[in-house]
């Protein structure tokens, strides 16, 4: 029997591990920078450590798609994820931890173990090592096409971007039923390896497209052949840029069509959605500390469950940045339902 769900991710399967650490101590094991990633063996070391020290780790399912389906299905939303893990203990976790949010599961098994990121912390500093292991093994094999059917909205990890095939597959099923595909950028790198891609994904599928400023400012960059760096410029430089040069220049991309829908995340500035020619912002009072890992997930998640409830886009930015608002309260995606019900009875009694 086919179920169907309202919102189908497919992604990364990692599960987030957070925990204090001794930064000397951790460099011993290769933990050196501020985002890397690490063979099995390094994350292996590193887990035995946290485990045996005296902090102790919290470990959630992670991963943007994955983490996508969990705050929609707290949300209320019909969620499902597929992905792939190993078979180990991490996989259990990962599961169980998605299950109890209240979205369905549907996994294959790799050779390699379940994908890890380990989120490392002390005082102000962090440094995060991913090893994804099997999480790399996912193809289109996997997916059941059936259900993929049965959909309202696929979520793309925006690092499977780099699985041109896999990406194709998913966008050419999809689109021929007309089934928009939400992608978050992911990462500025990404971004600046994949700008021609999501091009031409956003001209020939119904896309929705959700990046931060860095990663928006990149994407102009790209478009235009221009070598400026980003990283060099401040907070107010970039919002200046956003507006300035960035939305016009998408305002043009959109104009005279339903999709892509895109996504501008500001953090504490809000959000601006660029759709059909017209520029919209929406404003939060978001607080500028707090851990911001699952942040801009946790946003696209409230956006599209707001979305399939028939909100308008606006709206859709607004229970983005009170969902964020929220999730930066905890480690990742680490909430209980019971936080997020408030916007789930606001959802359920908006139903068109």
């Amino acid at each position: 029997m086919i179920h169907s769900h309202e919102l189908f991710c497919i992604g990364n399967a990692i599960v987030d591990v957070f925990s204090g650490a001794d930064f000397m101590r951790m460099e011993k094991f290769g933990i050196s920078g501020p985002v890397q990633h690490i063979d099995r063996d390094q994350a292996e070391a590193v887990l035995s450590e946290l485990t045996t020290g005296q902090g102790g780790a919290l470990s959630t399912s992670g991963g943007g798609a994955a983490n996508v389906a969990k705050i929609s299905a707290m949300l209320g939303i019909k969620a499902a994820f597929c992905g792939c893990v190993g078979q180990d203990p991490l996989a259990e976790v990962f599961t169980e931890d998605l299950k109890r949010a209240g979205a369905s599961v549907i996994l294959s098994h790799g050779k390699e173990k379940t994908g890890v990121c380990l989120i490392l912390s002390s005082g102000k500093e962090r440094r995060i090592a991913a090893s994804p292991g099997a999480a790399l093994e996912l193809s289109w094999s996997y997916i059941d096409g059936a259900l993929l059917s049965k959909t309202k909205v696929v979520v793309i990890d925006g690092y499977i971007l780099d699985n041109r095939h896999l990406v194709q597959q998913i966008l050419m099923h999809s689109g021929s039923l007309k089934i928009p595909a939400a992608i978050d950028a992911a990462s500025a790198f990404l971004i600046r390896d994949r700008t021609e891609d999501i091009l031409h994904y956003s001209r020939n599928y119904p896309i929705f497209l959700f990046m931060n400023a860095d990663e928006a400012i990149v994407f102009y960059n790209s478009i235009l052949k221009s070598s400026r760096d980003e990283a060099g410029m401040s907070e107010s430089e970039k919002i200046e840029t956003i507006f300035l040069s960035v939305c016009p220049m998408l305002k043009i991309i959109t104009e005279g069509k339903t999709f892509p829908v895109i996504v501008i995340k500001l953090g504490s500035q809000g959000a601006v959605v660029i759709a059909g020619g017209r520029i919209y912002r929406e404003e939060t009072f978001l607080a500028s500390s707090g851990d911001t890992v699952g942040l801009g997930d946790a946003f696209a998640a409230a956006f599209l469950s707001s979305w399939i409830r028939g909100h308008s886009l606006s709206e859709c930015a607004a229970m983005g940045n009170k969902v964020a608002k929220r999730i930066l309260e905890v480690p990742g995606t680490a909430i209980d339902s019971s936080r997020l019900e408030p916007f789930a009875k606001s959802l359920a009694l908006q139903k068109p």
